[in-house]
């Protein structure tokens, strides 16, 4: 979306080719030892490590090896450098990320100096906000005559470098917003290609994240056929997809798509952006917020405030105490932020999220626990015609669980289409559902969603029978 002086360059320095390579094998090679050895074990929040985020599969992990999954807003700061405030009253609304709005110099709002991204970033961190960075003169570049292109925008972040190394644990770089527009969205591919292999040339080992062409939002589905041919270009693996939701997301199905289809690639996503309404178009939202829960996808909604329009405002006149109906949306509503958020663990231990401020309009139905090891239910959080989503979560009843084996029978006609975050398989009307690893642990005494699906026919919620193994 769009709406100091410039910088002398700071000293460069180039990772060539060859230590690039190195530190990728080695990486690669710890990474395959810790598989082979059937190792899994997150570190303790407060007992940093040293590196900075990482991808595991379709997984941010944070620096101590945590997986993360952002919920947060849009901060404007090249607009408007004069409320810096934002930055805490995002984080005090509970966000866990803060996406902040950076000028290169190749539009009319200016350059955000290397001195104001160094008090961006301390702020943060002092709010425990993960900082994503993203230069937006890029915006609709190739319909934009004004944008800046992929290349001028890496170039910019050169002149970064000695500011952003060593923040890799709490900066993630969106190296262009929206970078292509809706002519010729095919250059994307290769342009993108080459600023993430320039950026690791320069030196950056931060976790970069990629905005989809067609201003973001992806209709000609270009980000998500060459999505591979863009990760295998990463010699760290360390590149984050992000698609921005608008108009083309007017209905639930496109929304479980697009997810679905990062699913099955096995590649991280995140939604960059999303807003309830736009351009007088309504954008699926709940199923937005709903879906990304259900499978650990992060999102940064846009914006916190400041826009030309502002039915895209989450509070009026940077006024946390303006707060609007999207606003109530993005931090209030069930899947919303005050409900979900987690802060990165590189902040330490944390009591979030917070004690939920709304409730559901309507009491989910949900199947009954069983004896055993462990209880397990099925909440029916969505339906349509023909279709409905059901979330699963795990209660460890006597003493922590390790890992669980889920099994029950369909009463009626309810069939699963598609899952996620499950090793499930189904014979007729027989299900059984295993952990996948990472979702595996549940505290004694305490319960976790773990799961989530697509099924056609009737919602129905029947009796689930919990294995702890």
């Amino acid at each position: 979306m769009e709406t100091g002086s410039p910088d002398a360059a700071p000293a460069r320095r180039r990772m060539t080719r060859r230590r690039r390579m190195r530190k990728w094998l080695m990486a690669t090679a710890a990474a395959l030892a810790v598989v082979f050895a059937g190792v899994w074990q997150l570190v303790p929040a407060g007992a940093q490590q040293t590196g900075g985020f990482s991808i595991e599969g379709t997984q941010l992990v944070d620096a101590n090896g945590n997986p993360f999954i952002m919920r947060g807003s849009t901060h404007p700061d090249v607009w408007y450098q004069g409320e810096f405030e934002s930055f805490g009253e995002i984080s005090d609304l509970g966000a866990n990320t803060v996406r902040v709005v950076l000028g290169s110099g190749h539009r009319d709002w200016g350059t955000t100096s290397a001195a104001r991204v160094q008090q961006i970033v301390d702020e943060c961190k002092a709010q425990r906000l993960i900082c994503v960075l993203e230069v937006h003169d890029t915006t609709g570049y190739g319909e934009e005559a004004s944008a800046a292109s992929l290349d001028q925008a890496v170039t910019y972040w050169e002149g970064l470098y000695s500011v952003l190394e060593g923040e890799e644990a709490y900066v993630l770089i969106n190296i262009g917003n929206e970078p292509i527009g809706n002519t010729d969205p095919g250059q994307w591919t290769q342009a993108t290609v080459d600023a993430v292999d320039r950026m690791r040339d320069i030196g950056f080992e931060h976790t970069l994240v990629v905005d989809a062409p067609n201003w973001g939002q992806d209709w000609t589905n270009t980000m998500r056929d060459d999505a591979p041919t863009v990760a295998a270009a990463d010699p760290l693996g360390n590149t984050l997809f992000s698609v921005h939701m608008y108009q083309v997301y007017s209905s639930p199905q496109t929304v479980i798509d697009y997810f679905d289809a990062f699913e099955a690639m096995g590649l991280p996503l995140i939604v960059g952006e999303y807003a309830d309404t736009h351009q007088g178009s309504t954008v699926a939202w709940e199923t937005i917020q709903s879906e990304a829960h259900a499978r650990g996808i992060g999102w940064i909604g846009w914006s916190y405030s400041g826009n030309s329009d502002p039915i895209l405002d989450q509070v009026l006149n940077f006024d946390p105490n303006q707060m609007t109906t999207y606003g109530e949306r993005i931090f209030n509503s069930t899947y919303g932020i005050g409900n979900t958020a987690e802060r990165a663990t590189v902040y330490g231990d944390d009591p979030d999220p917070t004690t939920p401020t709304t409730s559901p309009t309507e009491e989910p139905t949900t199947g009954g626990p069983t004896e055993g090891d462990c209880t397990a239910n099925i909440t029916a959080v969505s339906s349509w015609g023909g279709g409905w989503q059901g979330n699963v979560s795990v209660t460890a009843d006597q003493g922590a669980v390790d890992g669980w084996r889920l099994t029950w029978t369909w009463a009626g006609a309810a069939r699963i289409t598609s899952s996620w975050n499950a090793d499930l398989t189904a014979s007729g009307a027989n299900v059984t559902a295993e952990d996948v690893g990472w979702n595996a642990a549940v505290a004694s005494g305490q319960s976790r969603e773990v799961f989530g699906f697509i099924a056609s026919g009737a919602t129905e919620t029947p009796v689930v029978t919990c294995e702890a193994i």
